[in-house]
């Protein structure tokens, strides 16, 4: 599958844009990347390494979703725009929707797409690592994590660390705790970094294999004379039984 860039080519009297195509090819298998995987603590299995494809769209056609998509385990956009914002949230078969971190939110969120990306089990993603970089950012990344809150009410998030070095890293609980700066409650906080990244995994299993999910309810039946009489205690019981006589 291709995407296209835009180059701006300066000339004399003409500015020419032209269209520059970039292969999106398959995920390289994560044993090829690494040798051996650390231990997780106090289990006896390794972690397991996902692999994940951002598409930074300013553009509607820069998302297209083909085969290529579904070889990641994880498929995350970056909408530019509000429109496109609105398009991941209602449309676009996404697990996650970045939201900027370093820079100013061109556009605000509304409660309904952001509703309609909740109702269908995408997640919102926030990098703390900016905020640690430079004092601008952190601005940036604060304001607007707390622009998302205010609309999910805290749900659907995931706090990531975008990380490029080990030192940017930070551990679990002062992440949560983070996420009392960006708005969220302990709960939601806690959440932010366990049960929601569980989940967006799952979402991912369910957009690589299945094509829909059957929800079954169970149907109360009416009950008969005999199975309301059961339900009556045996003390009111006795006394309808006299009043009947």
């Amino acid at each position: 599958m291709t995407h296209g860039v835009k180059r701006t080519i300066p000339h004399p009297c003409l500015t020419f844009v032209c269209i520059c195509l970039q292969e999106i090819g398959k995920p390289k298998c994560v044993l090829e990347l690494f040798d051996t995987f650390p231990i997780v603590q106090g289990k006896s299995r390794p972690i397991k390494v996902l692999n994940r494809l951002t598409v930074v769209a300013s553009d509607p056609s820069h998302f297209r979703p083909n085969a290529e998509y579904k070889a990641y385990d994880l498929v995350a956009v970056y909408p530019k725009t509000e429109k496109l914002f609105h398009a991941a949230c209602m449309t676009f078969d996404v697990d996650i929707i970045c939201v900027a971190v370093t820079e100013k939110q061109p556009f605000f969120f509304k409660r309904s797409p952001v509703n309609g990306a909740i109702e269908r089990g995408v997640f919102f993603e926030i990098s703390y690592t900016p905020a640690i970089r430079d004092s601008t950012m952190r601005r940036y990344t604060i304001a607007n994590a707390i622009s998302l809150t205010e609309t999910c009410k805290g749900k659907n998030l995931i706090v990531t660390s975008g990380a490029e070095k080990p030192l940017e890293l930070r551990g679990p609980y002062d992440i949560a705790n983070l996420g009392l700066l960006f708005g969220l409650s302990e709960e939601d906080g806690k959440a932010a970094i366990s049960t929601n990244c569980r989940a967006v995994h799952l979402h991912g299993e369910t957009r690589k294999t299945a094509l829909g999910i059957v929800h079954t309810m169970k149907k109360d039946q009416p009950l008969t004379e005999r199975q309301e009489e059961e339900q009556v205690p045996a003390s009111k019981r006795a006394k309808i039984a006299t009043v009947d006589s």
